[in-house]
């Protein structure tokens, strides 16, 4: 085989081409890309030029899309090309096509075809999401007549992951958000000599509200992620297929455990943070108020009833479940590729953080006339 070269001749019609001939493959043009690109383009800026491929030995797509950027992405008017070559350009056709033709016009209506793909995907989620629960309560009931299937190792190994180890992080959190809403609170309750009332507003904004929502954003970007990611590695990994070919629940061995530790350690997590914040809010109180911790402590109870703090338990629970629940429903979703897993971790948190702002809604519309001091 010989090396490429191209001449330009001219027939007896008087017609020029540029006869190409020899060995176009990345191994033969590499040495001499820069001189060949030079010519080609100087060659295809001619219109009235043609091109002879007859003499071409061998041709990669390396060297076609050399030619196809030297035609400006379209076949030239005059061309010689064999029947051997046109696979290696049939590719290079159809996106010069596409490039030529550009995009397809939008049509009148599209958007009636968006909203509808959009109600079919939120359709499939509520279909899906209503499966996972009801799968769930059936799993709940196999555990309740048959204790001894229940999976006890894995339901402490998520509530020592989801709940110990989120012990640290949700303390911090919660001490400078106490610190935060004690001084911006008492820079107003100076104004208005009401310094004694940042108990009460200490009390019934973490305990009642701040405190479990806190803590379901703070799991849900922690711990929501991770299940999420979980699942969606055994996706693609295909561990989720191999437990249902060996006859195990990936229901009651995957979704049950996380689901019972997310129920379990979100209220004792609510409690936890509820109380640092406060201990936190205390201590901006004693120095922006001089409020002694003896009188927060001896007037906490008195102006938060009790209520409250069954409000936030239940609260704790709600959340902790449909966390679990969110994420498990995205993870199951994971297709076999990196891709799908990013994007339906990333939709499992932010999923989950709209759906406990929502129901934290509900709990406040339903929960209105309850707990509240007279």
């Amino acid at each position: 085989m010989g090396d490429a070269s191209l001449s330009l001749e001219t027939d007896a019609d008087g017609r020029r081409w540029l006869r190409l001939a020899g060995e176009w493959r990345l191994m033969a043009l590499a040495p001499r890309f820069k001189p060949l690109t030079d010519e080609l383009t100087k060659a295809g800026a001619d219109r009235d030029v043609g091109w002879d491929l007859n003499g071409i030995q061998s041709l990669d797509s390396f060297g076609a899309m050399m030619l196809w950027r030297a035609w400006d992405h379209r076949f030239p008017e005059h061309l010689m090309l064999p029947d051997a070559l046109e696979p290696v350009f049939e590719r290079l056709y159809v996106s010069g096509k596409k490039k030529e033709t550009g995009p397809e016009p939008k049509l009148p209506f599209e958007w009636v075809v968006t909203v509808g793909g959009l109600s079919v995907a939120l359709w499939r989620h509520v279909v899906d999401f209503t499966a996972l629960v009801g799968q769930l309560l059936l799993d709940i009931i196999h555990v309740l007549r048959s204790p001894k299937e229940t999976p006890w190792r894995e339901s402490s190994a998520n509530l020592y992951k989801s709940g110990v180890r989120a012990m640290p992080v949700t303390a911090l959190v919660g001490f400078l958000i106490g610190i935060v809403l004690s001084y911006l609170s008492a820079l107003q309750l100076k104004n208005f000599g009401a310094d004694i009332f940042i108990v009460n507003i200490l009390g019934m904004g973490i305990i009642r509200e701040l405190g479990p929502v806190l803590v379901a954003v703070l799991v849900a970007g922690r711990s929501g992620s991770a299940m999420t990611a979980q699942l969606g590695v055994m996706r693609v990994t295909e561990e989720i297929d191999a437990l249902a070919t060996m006859g195990v629940s990936r229901s009651l061995r995957l979704v049950f455990p996380k689901v019972a530790a997310l129920a379990v350690a979100m209220p004792l997590l609510v409690l936890w943070t509820s109380a640092i914040a406060l201990m936190g809010g205390m201590v901006s109180a004693q120095f922006q108020l001089d409020i002694s911790y003896g009188f927060f402590i001896d007037t906490l109870p008195k102006v938060v009833p009790v209520a409250n703090l069954y409000i936030a338990m239940a609260k704790g629970v709600t959340f902790g479940v449909l966390v679990a629940l969110v994420a498990c429903h995205f993870g199951l979703r994971v297709r076999p590729n990196t891709e799908s897993l990013s994007s339906n971790t990333t939709a499992s948190v932010v999923s989950a953080i709209t759906v406990v702002i929502l129901v934290d809604a509900v709990f406040a519309i339903a929960t209105r006339k309850i707990g509240m001091p007279i």
